[in-house]
């Protein structure tokens, strides 16, 4: 199954199908910033925020890793995943650099299962490889509540449909 997105008005293929609300979020491994392998098991008992991007080299995707990372400051409960394929380096360098202290960062620099399993793998063209612009709620018990793919790559996540899933679950 392929979805399409856009980037600037371009047509991008996205292979699989993204988590819709009431689906048990797929396993899971991806890599930390400690290089090692980190599995949905690693935040059990937590509701998550999967904030997915293509590279924190974009000014989007960078503001996304921002306003997510604000937007959860005060809440203890929820654990904020940042996954993108940018290697663990870039991830601490540009959290460093940004102060940015709330969210996990997870690269899938060694496969791209994550991606095709949660239905967010560019196919084609010049961004194949890396991830579609997305985002997932899911709460303690791995059930998602919410889901978004952003139709066009450039254009930001809705933070604020993301935040009140989060508060309505």
């Amino acid at each position: 199954m392929s979805q399409t997105i856009t980037r600037r008005g371009a047509p991008m293929n996205v292979a699989g199908k993204l988590p819709q609300p009431g689906d048990k979020l797929p396993p899971m491994r991806l890599t930390g910033s400690d290089l090692a392998d980190v599995g949905l098991d690693a935040f059990a008992g937590k509701a998550k925020i999967f904030n997915i991007f293509p590279s924190l080299d974009t000014p989007t995707c960078a503001l996304s890793v921002k306003q997510f990372n604000a937007r959860v400051e005060a809440m203890n409960d929820v654990v904020l995943l940042q996954v993108s394929a940018d290697l663990p380096f870039a991830h601490k360098r540009f959290c460093a650099a940004e102060g940015l202290e709330n969210g996990v960062t997870l690269s899938m620099m060694r496969d791209k299962t994550f991606a095709a399993d949660y239905g967010v793998l560019i196919e084609d063209g010049g961004m194949a490889g890396l991830c579609a612009r997305a985002v997932i709620v899911a709460d303690a018990d791995d059930t998602v509540v919410y889901s978004q793919l952003v139709s066009e790559i450039a254009e930001e996540p809705d933070y604020d449909a993301a935040i009140a899933a989060l508060e309505n679950r």
